[in-house]
């Protein structure tokens, strides 16, 4: 037989209806096995796994088809030792199946640090010693002095602490800053763009305080929260000045469509 006439052949027809058939099978088969493996357009809200023990994190965690990992251990006032003190989606965001999520607990051995000279010395050289020894910023207040920005007393709850005193790492210390002037208004930075870390470093140096800091569902992963950056703030800029110690809370994001975006000028037409 010819191959024109095979071609033109009933069997021929026949093994190609046949041949197509199977690969519409075949293809459907393999959409609804990756479709049943992905359990696709399904998702689940994240547990509240703050203050639990690792223990009850891992019973929750393996009963909701989801993993963790502990990226991170910090010290909290009232946190109990071994426990989630922060997490990473937060409780309630949706997320699909084996999703990581990301936990800092408070360690069970608190690790301990010797505190330096923070007295008698600048503020913004007494902040740079706090954080290099892991230690964190808490309540600043001023009393009158003649010297501007000097440390008077640093506080750790409602006891002075000094130079050579042990105190447990992650802790707040309170600061007590001499100012010479009646004058105690500080110009609102503006944080608009400004990555995380920058911007807390920035409100330190205005001798303003750290307030409040919200991250939107943009921020998922630890690698979210490193690119963070700000996109609004309170106070805003609106407001020119504001009071030494005065808190700026800030809203995090990895969205750029949220910063004000620069105002469109038509050309003029002739």
């Amino acid at each position: 037989m010819s191959l024109k006439k095979f071609l033109t052949s009933r069997i021929f027809f026949l093994n190609l209806i046949i041949a197509i058939i199977l690969v519409i099978a075949l293809v459907a088969l393999t959409m609804q096995r990756l479709k049943s493996y992905t359990r696709h357009g399904e998702s689940f809200p994240t547990p509240n796994l703050e203050g639990l023990s690792l223990n009850e994190v891992e019973e929750i965690i393996s009963q909701s088809n989801l993993n963790f990992k502990v990226i991170d251990s910090l010290y909290a006032e009232n946190a109990l030792p071994g426990t989630v003190i922060e997490q990473v989606p937060n409780p309630g965001f949706m997320v699909k199946q084996n999703r990581v999520i990301f936990l800092t607990i408070m360690p069970v051995m608190a690790e301990k640090v010797t505190l330096p000279k923070l007295t008698d010395i600048s503020f913004r050289q007494a902040l740079g010693l706090v954080e290099s020894a892991g230690l964190v910023l808490g309540k600043i207040t001023y009393e009158p002095s003649e010297f501007n920005n000097l440390v008077l007393k640093v506080e750790q709850d409602t006891s002075e602490v000094r130079e050579g005193d042990v105190v447990q790492k992650g802790s707040s210390l309170n600061f007590v800053i001499g100012t010479n002037s009646r004058i105690q208004d500080i110009p609102v930075p503006d944080l608009t763009g400004m990555p995380h870390l920058e911007a807390e470093e920035l409100i330190n140096s205005y001798m303003l305080k750290i307030g409040r800091v919200h991250w939107d569902v943009t921020i998922v992963s630890a690698e979210d929260s490193m690119a963070a950056f700000v996109w609004k703030q309170n106070p805003g800029t609106h407001i020119r000045f504001v009071s030494m110690g005065t808190s700026l809370d800030m809203w995090l994001t990895t969205d750029t469509l949220k910063l004000p975006q620069p105002e469109i000028i038509e050309p003029l037409q002739e």
